[in-house]
């Protein structure tokens, strides 16, 4: 590819016209040559310099012509003369001139994003134009769009700051990408390094503490740490951690981060008032005579006496400024101690759950400690290596004719399509009609009969995992129950009436 060509391909590309052609040919230059890729992100780096420049430069006044000056109009071919002595000069400023006078230049009074949607109080009204301004939010999410196109969704606690409409910082929080062509190169720079969209979806998540991580969901990413001199091309499926000027591999967790396709959701629910009725059945459930536990893991001195022990990340919940433990590295785990040495007849159990991935062989919902032979009716309630619930009570079997493949009572249903929203699990066990059933969001799946069923234990155990063996929960948990008594299929489904967090538009 000749010097020429490639500043053409560029001026189309920050100009929007590349025909799918020459954007394969601009894609194969960027894939295989490192330099050309540094120089790509150099030249988007200039983004907010030109854009910065435009907005803090004055307007040079004109200055006014003397009585009796004469001012001689000169011929068109005057300036074509004057126009092709230049063309040496513009030719050597070369592509990032281009870039500033085409492009950013004639922008710099235009909104560099507008705010699309938004879930919560604290953020920037829906409408709302976005330039260069910083923007902490405590709590909520919002979703803009850039002039160029690339939707944007920022879930709190974050801290951000547009340096132009295609370059964006992100010294903390979680951000979704969502890049068509017209605004690829789309970059977001973060504490320990940045992301470069080549056109795909993405997402970049900035804890309090720890590396930032870049995800990818489609397409193509180059990563770049801090301080390191060569960027890594991601790819679908790929994710990396950007630590101490390395980028260090780790699993996808795609369904972590909020997308555009949701947001429209959260939206209508919050605005319909679903914050306010779950805070309501939240306040009834607390005053049921057979609740044994509620935990919504928000801040309160009951709540941070016995029950939140562990390791594990502190996440925005289904609602704005609500708190969800993440269970995001292997060993992660809440620990609690609930029922004593009490056994249970009956007992329901019921959470709100964010799923990272599936594919574990067990995903702990709640796992007692206690299990083994000489303590019959411990439980551990997961969703297995099928994506579908299980409740197991220690020394229970089922009875005959069961369809289970495993030992234990199985949903039928599988929660692999909720993947990626908050989704309802609820579990209800009667010993005394040796019967187990499966709810999901609010519906019913499925019964299971038991041929032994032994009252419930609980007692000391495990959110999240269990003995850091193979019960890695990958995502987050809102809202765990436990009740003392078997719930009626109408109670559950009020249950997840009450806290659903999503609306559609037309409802």
């Amino acid at each position: 590819m000749s010097r020429d060509i490639e500043y053409e391909l560029l001026q189309k590309y920050v100009d929007g016209t590349l025909t799918a052609v020459e954007l394969d040919r601009l894609n194969s230059r960027l894939r295989n040559d490192a330099h050309a890729r540094n120089q790509f992100v150099e030249l988007l780096n200039l983004d907010s310099a030109l854009a910065a420049l435009a907005e803090s430069s004055e307007v040079v006044p004109e200055v006014p012509l003397m009585a009796g000056d004469a001012v001689e109009p000169r011929p068109a071919w005057h300036h074509l003369k004057l126009n092709a002595r230049r063309s040496t000069l513009i030719a050597a400023c070369g592509i990032f001139c281009m870039v500033g006078v085409l492009l950013w230049w004639p922008a710099a009074s235009q909104p560099w994003a507008r705010v699309q949607n938004r879930v919560g109080e604290g953020t920037p009204l829906a409408g709302a134009a976005l330039r260069g301004e910083r923007y902490e939010l405590q709590e909520g999410i919002v979703q803009f769009v850039t002039l160029h196109g690339a939707e944007i969704v920022i879930e709190a606690p974050a801290a951000f700051q547009l340096q132009s409409a295609g370059r964006l910082t992100l010294t903390r929080g979680r951000l979704s990408a969502d890049v068509p062509p017209s605004a690829k190169g789309f970059t977001v720079v973060t504490p320990s390094g940045e992301a470069v969209d080549l056109g795909t979806r993405f997402g970049v998540d900035v804890p309090g503490d720890g590396p930032s991580e870049i995800h990818v969901f489609q397409g193509e990413v180059i990563a770049k740490a801090s301080g390191a001199n060569a960027s890594n091309n991601l790819y679908e499926g790929d994710a990396v951690s950007l630590d101490r000027g390395a980028s260090v591999s780790r699993e996808l967790r795609s369904a972590a981060f909020i997308e555009s396709a949701e947001m429209s959701e959260l939206t209508a629910g919050f605005a319909s008032g679903q914050q306010q009725r779950a805070e309501r059945a939240k306040t009834q459930l607390r005053n049921d005579s057979d609740l044994i536990v509620l935990l919504d893991f928000e801040s309160t001195e009951e709540d941070r006496t016995d029950k939140r022990q562990g390791v594990y990340r502190v996440s925005q919940g289904r609602w704005p400024g609500s708190r969800a433990p993440e269970f995001v590295n292997v060993g992660d785990h809440l620990q609690l101690d609930v029922g004593g040495d009490r056994e249970w007849p009956q007992l329901t159990l019921a959470a709100w759950v964010r799923l990272d991935r599936l594919g574990e062989p067990y995903q702990s919902l709640l796992h007692t400690n206690g299990w083994g032979s000489d303590n019959p009716g411990q439980v551990h309630w997961m969703v297995t290596r099928h994506s579908t619930m299980r409740l197991a009570l220690y020394g229970n079997t089922l009875a005959a004719g069961a369809e289970e493949r495993e030992m234990y009572p199985d949903s039928r249903t599988s929660v692999l399509p909720e993947r990626g929203r908050w989704v309802h699990l609820a579990t209800v066990y009667d010993s005394e009609a040796r019967t187990v059933r499966f709810y999901l969001n609010g519906q019913f799946d499925k019964q299971t009969r038991q041929a032994i069923a032994h009252p419930a234990k609980l007692g000391p155990a495990q959110i999240g995992n269990w003995n850091q063996r193979d019960r890695k929960l990958s995502g987050r948990i809102d809202e765990i129950v436990l009740l003392g008594r078997a719930l009626s299929d109408e109670e559950i489904a009020a249950m997840f009436q009450a806290g659903n967090p999503y609306r559609r538009s037309a409802e």
